[in-house]
C-alpha cells in the first residue's frame, strides 16, 4: 500500500470546507504511555501499537460523527508504538485510526488503510454500527474471498472513539481509598459470598417503579428498586453478563436478532454504549458505588479470548486492521486461517506480550477506576493455553497473580474452550474460584432420579475436593451453579426434557443437546396441579442443595421468581421478555422468592456452611471440642454410610450431618439433611447422638399441608422431598 503523505495534518478532501476545518492544531511527539487516548496539560495523547504498520493516521470527526474534519499523521515511534500530542483537543473529541501496511493475508497482513479502526485503549464508543459491505477488509463475493481487497471507506457505519477524561473518576476512587476503613466498602470473603449472575438490561428492561429512561441501564441498575430488591434478596455479589462494548455478528443481524448476551467485544475499556443513559460513563462507577452502598461487591464476565471481528471471512473493526499479525493467533502453515479455540471464529493472542498488556490494562481500569471487585473469565482455558497446550503457570497466570492490583480482587474460570485439552476443571492457579459444571450436572441428574448418584452426589455437596482439595485449594473454589444464562432456566429445567429454540432461526440446532432435565408429565407449561406441585417441589430442593453445599453459590437472575425462556436453552440472540426478569404479578413466583431468601438467610446464619478449609469425616470423640467440624454421611434408617451402602445403585435418599460450631459463636451444633431423591415416600430415622436437643425442622419442601412426623423418631418425606433440621448438642454418640 502506498505510504501517506508526510503533512503533519492533512484535510479529508471529501469533507465540505467549514471554519472548524481551517484550524490548524499545534502537534508535539507525544508519549508511548499510557497507550490509548489521555486528556493532559491543553491537549491529548494518543499511542497506538502496531508492530507491522508502514503509517498510522489519526481521524478527528465532528461532534456527530458523521464527518471526518482532519487527519494527522503519527510520525514518532517508540518501542513499535505510535504516537503524538496534539494541542487544543479536549475531552469529547471523537476519533479513528487509519493504519497503513500490506494486505498479505497469507503473511498474516491485513491492513487497509479504508476502513476507520476502533481504538484498543477507547474509553468510550459513540455512534452505531451498522453492517454494510464497506465494514470489510476484502469484496464480498468475490471470487479469491478475503484474498481481495476493498477499496470502501467504512467510516459512515462504525461507531467512533471519544477521548475521556478519566481524571474525575480517578479523584473519586483516591478519594475513596483514603477514607476510614471502618466507613470504606469492604469485599466478603469469597466463601462468605453469594453470587447472582445477571444482566443489566435483562434485570431492568421492565421493571414498572424505573423510571422509563433509565431502564435497561447502568443507570436503572443503580436506581432504589433496583437495588433494594438485590438487598432484600440477601446476595452478596451481582456477576453482570458482559458490559464491555460489543457488537451483534452479521449473521444475527441478518436474522433481526441481536448479540443479548455480549460475548463478542470490540472494547475492552469502553461500557456497552447502549447500557449508558446518558453520555456519561461515570454512569458506570455511580452503579457500583450504589450497588457497593448496599453492601453489594460487582463482578464483570470478561471476554480476553476472542474479538468481535470473527474468522478471517469477518468484518475489519479494529485489531485486525492495526495489527492482525500481533493481536490474533494465526495457523503457523497459513497465515491466512485464524486459531479458533473459541468458536468464535478467531483467538486473540494473549501470549503477545502488547496483547497481554492490553488485558493487564484493562482489567485494572475496571477495578482501580470504574470500582469492581473481581471477573469471572470467559472460556478461560483460552488464557492459559501456551504453544504446548494448557499451563496453570502461563505467563498469563503468572503476570496476572503478581499484579499487586488483581491479585487482591475475586477471580471466576470458566475452566474449559473447544481447544486441544480445552477442559481444565481444578487445573487453574489456586488464586482462582471455577465454575464446576460436575455440580451442576450432579445435582441435576440426583434430583431427576438417575440412579448410582449417591457417591457423586457426596462429593459435590462436600464441596467436590476430588477436584480442588489435592493442590491446597479450599471449597470455595468450587463456584457451584445449577444453572446459568448458558442453558435453561431453573423453571424450565423441571419443565421441558427438549429444547425449544427454534426462535434462534437454526432450526433448533444450537443449544446444548443433553440437559439433564425432565417435565415430569408434560412439555412445556401445564394446568396440571400434580405435575405443578412436583416442579415446584424440585425446584426448591435444587435451590437448597445449592445453598448448603460446601463451596460458592450461584443463583442465575429470575430462578428464585420462576422465571421461563419457555425451553429456550441458548438465548443468547433474544433480546425481548423471553430474556428480561418478569416482574409482573403473573411473572413473579412469590412463594419460590420466599423459600430462597429464607435459604440465603440460613446460608448467612451457619458460617460453617462456607468453610473456609474442607471438612472431613474425623474419629468420633468426647466432643466437638476435641475434633471440631465434622461432616458425617448415614442411610435413610440412621445408619453411617458404608462401602456397600454407597454403591447401591437403586438407592437415592441419604442423611447428612454438618456439625460443629455453626454460627462462629462458640457454641456447638449439628444441621441435619434428610434427602429423599425417590419417586416414593420413605421413612427417614435420624442418627441418634447422646446429650442432643431434639431436631428442629428449619425448612422443607414437601407439598403443603403435610405432617412428616410419624412418630418421636421417624419422618416420613414426601417423594422427591427434602428436610433440613438443627440441633444443639454435646458430640457424644
Amino acid at each position: 500500500m502506498q505510504k501517506p503523505t508526510a503533512d503533519d495534518i492533512k484535510l479529508n478532501p471529501d469533507a465540505k470546507h467549514n471554519p472548524s476545518q481551517n484550524e490548524k492544531w499545534a502537534l508535539g511527539a507525544g508519549e508511548p504511555f499510557p497507550l490509548g487516548a489521555s486528556v493532559e496539560g491543553d491537549g491529548v495523547n494518543f499511542a497506538l501499537f502496531s508492530a507491522n504498520a508502514t503509517a498510522v493516521e489519526l481521524c478527528l470527526f465532528d461532534d456527530n460523527g458523521e464527518r471526518e474534519i482532519a487527519r494527522i499523521a503519527l510520525t514518532e515511534q517508540t518501542q513499535q508504538i505510535w504516537h503524538v500530542f496534539v494541542h487544543g483537543l479536549k475531552a469529547g473529541q471523537l476519533y479513528g485510526y487509519r493504519v497503513y501496511g500490506s494486505y498479505e493475508p497469507q503473511l498474516g497482513h491485513r491492513f487497509n488503510p479504508n476502513k476507520l479502526l476502533l481504538d484498543p485503549y477507547a474509553r468510550q464508543l459513540v455512534g452505531e454500527y451498522s453492517d454494510h459491505e464497506s465494514n470489510y477488509g476484502y469484496e464480498l463475493n468475490h471470487k479469491d474471498e478475503d484474498l481481495s481487497f476493498s477499496k470502501l471507506d467504512n467510516a459512515s457505519h462504525v461507531p467512533k472513539c471519544k477521548v475521556v477524561d478519566i481524571r474525575p473518576l480517578i479523584d473519586i476512587a483516591a478519594k475513596q481509598s483514603i477514607q476510614p476503613v471502618a466507613t470504606r466498602f469492604q469485599p466478603k470473603p469469597l466463601e462468605r459470598s453469594i453470587i447472582y449472575e445477571m444482566h443489566v438490561k435483562g434485570f431492568t428492561a421492565a421493571h414498572p417503579e424505573i423510571e422509563p429512561n433509565k431502564r435497561a441501564t447502568f443507570a436503572g441498575l443503580a436506581t432504589q428498586p433496583a437495588i433494594d430488591y438485590l438487598a432484600e434478596l440477601g446476595v452478596t455479589c451481582v456477576e453482570l453478563l458482559p458490559v464491555q462494548a460489543f457488537f451483534t455478528e452479521p449473521f444475527l443481524l441478518e436474522k433481526k436478532l441481536t448479540n443479548y448476551w455480549g460475548y463478542n467485544s470490540i472494547g475492552f475499556f469502553a461500557p456497552e454504549p447502549s447500557y449508558l443513559s446518558s453520555d456519561d460513563i461515570g454512569e458506570f462507577r455511580a452503579m457500583v458505588d450504589a450497588l457497593h452502598g448496599a453492601g453489594i461487591e460487582v463482578i464483570l464476565d470478561v471476554v480476553y479470548n476472542h474479538s468481535a471481528e470473527g474468522s478471517r471471512l469477518g468484518p475489519t473493526f479494529s485489531f485486525r486492521g492495526i495489527d492482525n499479525l500481533s493481536y490474533y493467533r494465526l495457523h503457523p502453515n497459513d497465515k491466512r486461517f485464524y486459531i479458533n479455540d473459541t468458536g468464535c471464529g478467531n483467538t486473540l493472542n494473549i501470549n503477545h506480550p502488547r496483547m497481554l498488556q492490553l488485558v493487564l490494562d484493562s482489567l485494572r481500569y475496571w477495578v482501580e477506576i470504574m470500582g469492581v471487585d473481581g471477573f469471572r473469565f470467559d472460556l478461560a482455558a483460552c488464557l492459559g493455553r501456551e504453544a504446548y497446550g494448557f499451563d496453570p503457570g502461563s505467563g498469563f497466570f503468572d503476570a496476572l497473580l503478581q499484579d499487586p492490583v488483581l491479585c487482591r480482587v475475586k477471580l471466576i474460570a470458566e475452566p474449559w474452550d473447544i481447544g486441544p485439552g480445552g477442559y481444565q476443571l481444578g487445573n487453574f492457579p489456586v488464586a482462582f474460584s471455577e465454575w464446576n459444571d460436575r455440580y451442576r450436572d450432579t445435582m441435576r441428574r440426583f434430583w431427576r432420579g438417575d440412579h448410582s448418584m449417591l457417591p457423586e452426589f457426596a462429593r459435590r455437596f462436600h464441596g467436590s475436593g476430588d477436584f480442588f482439595e489435592h493442590s491446597g485449594r479450599p471449597p470455595a473454589t468450587s463456584l457451584n451453579f445449577l444453572t446459568s444464562h448458558d442453558g435453561f432456566t431453573l423453571k424450565d429445567l423441571v419443565s421441558y426434557t427438549q429444547r425449544h429454540n427454534l426462535a434462534n432461526g437454526e432450526d433448533n440446532r444450537d443449544g446444548h443437546q443433553e440437559n439433564f432435565s425432565h417435565h415430569y408429565g408434560i412439555e412445556g407449561e401445564t394446568e396440571d396441579s400434580a405435575i405443578l406441585a412436583l416442579r415446584s417441589r424440585q425446584q426448591r430442593n435444587l435451590l437448597t442443595t445449592l445453598f448448603l453445599s460446601q463451596g460458592v453459590p450461584m443463583l442465575l437472575s429470575g430462578d428464585e421468581t420462576g422465571r421461563t425462556q419457555q425451553g429456550n436453552n441458548n438465548a443468547y440472540c433474544q433480546d425481548n421478555e423471553l430474556n428480561w426478569f418478569d416482574w409482573s404479578a403473573k411473572g413473579m413466583d412469590t412463594e419460590l422468592l420466599a423459600f430462597t431468601q429464607q435459604l440465603i438467610a440460613l446460608r448467612k446464619r451457619f458460617p460453617l456452611l462456607c468453610a473456609k478449609r474442607f471438612i472431613h469425616e474425623q474419629l468420633l470423640a468426647e466432643s466437638l471440642a476435641d475434633t471440631g467440624a465434622r461432616l458425617d454421611w448415614f442411610s435413610r434408617q440412621g445408619e453411617q454410610m458404608t462401602k456397600s451402602l454407597w454403591t447401591e445403585s437403586m438407592c437415592r435418599s441419604l442423611s447428612v450431618v454438618l456439625s460443629g460450631d455453626l454460627e462462629g459463636q462458640g457454641k456447638q451444633q449439628a444441621l441435619l439433611l434428610m434427602v429423599n431423591a425417590d419417586d416414593n415416600p420413605l421413612a427417614f430415622t435420624p442418627p441418634t447422638f447422646e446429650h442432643l436437643s431434639p431436631w428442629q425442622c428449619l425448612i422443607h419442601t414437601q407439598t403443603e399441608p403435610l405432617d412428616a412426623q410419624i412418630s418421636t423418631t421417624r419422618y416420613l418425606l414426601q417423594d422427591r422431598s427434602l428436610m433440613l433440621f438443627h440441633a444443639d448438642l454435646i458430640f457424644k454418640k
